[in-house]
């Protein structure tokens, strides 16, 4: 089963980018972040057309999630659980049923947070509580589960290629990381560190100043893995050269192939 997670940064202005690559890809499934549409305005049909099922949790203009899955889907919500009042599109969940194992997958777009200290960031930490919990809840049903997605976290400063540049930034300051260690402390594998521990692997890389031409990137999309899930991990990797085409995302494809 392979399991990719993308933030296109525009369903609309990405859209052949994202045909190019998941024709060339084949992920049985692909965790979308910053669809940036609601829902009817999904061009479902170009992916239902390739095989995929298709579920959105979108908003207008800004953030948005979906799952396209080739694999059959059950039991999908939308929403992170804790906050009946948080109206931002940024979780989607379903089980997807493997040839030999059925395996739970949330896709997440985490709020940047910045600027910091304020409003933005108390609602990054305020979000990551609430994953904190739905991750717990996820161990407790002891079924292989992951959440992948942007994190807007860089974990350590091996992630960033100048990481002087990012200590001041929400997705580098000590309260961010340390939850984000909390959540793996739980018991969940970071993929694609447990594969891969040397420096200098980035998914995102800004549009500003020759980023992607002089690779000064960052690592911030990240998949976690329940003990049940990371038993199953065959090979997790990421689709750099991507971000080198025609109107790219600022984000490439990170992704895993779990035995199931």
């Amino acid at each position: 089963m392979k399991i990719a997670t993308f933030n296109i940064n525009g369903i609309k202005a990405r859209i052949d980018a994202l045909c190019d690559w998941l024709d060339e890809a084949q992920p049985d499934v692909a965790l979308l972040q910053e669809i940036k549409s609601v829902d009817e305005g999904f061009p479902r049909e170009l992916f239902e057309d390739r095989g995929y099922q298709v579920e959105t949790h979108g908003q207008k203009s800004f953030n948005g999630v979906a799952i396209l899955s080739k694999l059959p889907l059950e039991d999908v919500t939308r929403g992170l659980p804790g906050d009946d009042s948080d109206e931002q599109a940024r979780w989607i969940e379903a089980t997807v049923m493997g040839e030999t194992q059925a395996v739970r997958i949330c896709g997440l777009y985490l709020p940047n947070g910045n600027p910091a200290p304020g409003p933005k960031y108390d609602y990054k930490l305020a979000w990551m509580e609430r994953l904190e919990a739905r991750a717990k809840q996820l161990l407790e049903d002891e079924m292989p589960s992951l959440m992948a997605g942007d994190y807007n976290v860089i974990p350590q400063a091996e992630d960033a290629a100048k990481p002087e540049a990012w200590t001041e930034d929400a997705l580098f300051l000590p309260q961010t990381r340390a939850a984000f260690r909390r959540i793996l402390n739980l018991g969940f594998t970071e993929a694609f560190r447990s594969r891969h521990p040397e420096p200098g692997h980035y998914s995102f890389w800004d549009y500003q100043a020759g980023a992607w031409q002089r690779n000064n990137g960052i690592r911030i999309d990240h998949l976690l893995l329940s003990p049940q899930a990371a038993d199953l991990l065959a090979d997790v990797q990421i689709d750099r050269d991507i971000r080198g085409r025609d109107k790219p995302s600022d984000h490439v494809p990170v992704w895993i192939e779990l035995a199931a």
